[in-house]
């Protein structure tokens, strides 16, 4: 089966718009990732500088393939036009129709619904855009919002996955989340 993979993109919400990185996202970009709050749940971060631009680099890079396999979006208030997160949605099997969505939003914004906006948003376009089967995404156990986030967004919880990343010295356990095409 042949997919889709739009090279721009641009997705709009009531509050959010998600479209692709640009050059000069790096300082916002890195208000969000190098803030050590923001990445205590992540198995990444916080970011240095350095990481911030390398990120953008590849992200902008990686808009510009074809065919297009992972979809890292800047996640914008639409009032405001300000850059308020990150979020992902990617191909992670072809032949299988699998794909994993991720986001991160600055803490100024936390609790507003903006994740879940993104994470519905992200569904769509994996299913419709990209014929994805299924989407996937995991989070912290003891990350209480983002599970809550992609339950409200359709996507349901599968298991916990014990052990499965090596973060900061340490293992830890994985909160296992997925929707398909027809739920």
């Amino acid at each position: 089966m042949t997919r889709p993979r739009p090279a721009g993109v641009l997705l709009t919400g009531r509050n959010l718009i998600l479209r692709d990185f640009q050059d000069t996202d790096v300082d916002a970009v890195h208000a969000i990732a190098g803030d050590p709050e923001v990445t205590r749940f992540t198995d990444w971060g916080p970011n240095t500088m350095q990481d911030s631009v390398t990120f953008i680099a590849d992200a902008v890079a990686q808009a510009r393939e074809t065919p297009r396999a992972e979809f890292h979006l800047a996640a914008v208030d639409a009032a405001t036009g300000v850059l308020v997160g990150s979020v992902a949605v990617g191909v992670t099997d072809p032949a299988h129709r699998q794909g994993e969505l991720g986001y991160v939003f600055h803490r100024d914004h936390w609790g507003r619904g903006l994740a879940t906006e993104a994470a519905t948003l992200l569904l769509s376009f994996g299913f419709t855009r990209l014929a994805l089967r299924r989407i996937s995404a995991t989070c912290h156990p003891d990350n209480l919002a983002s599970a809550r986030v992609l339950e409200k967004a359709g996507l349901r919880r599968e298991g916990r996955l014990r052990s499965n990343r090596y973060v900061r010295d340490t293992w830890r356990d994985s909160l296992l989340f997925a929707a398909l095409d027809d739920d």
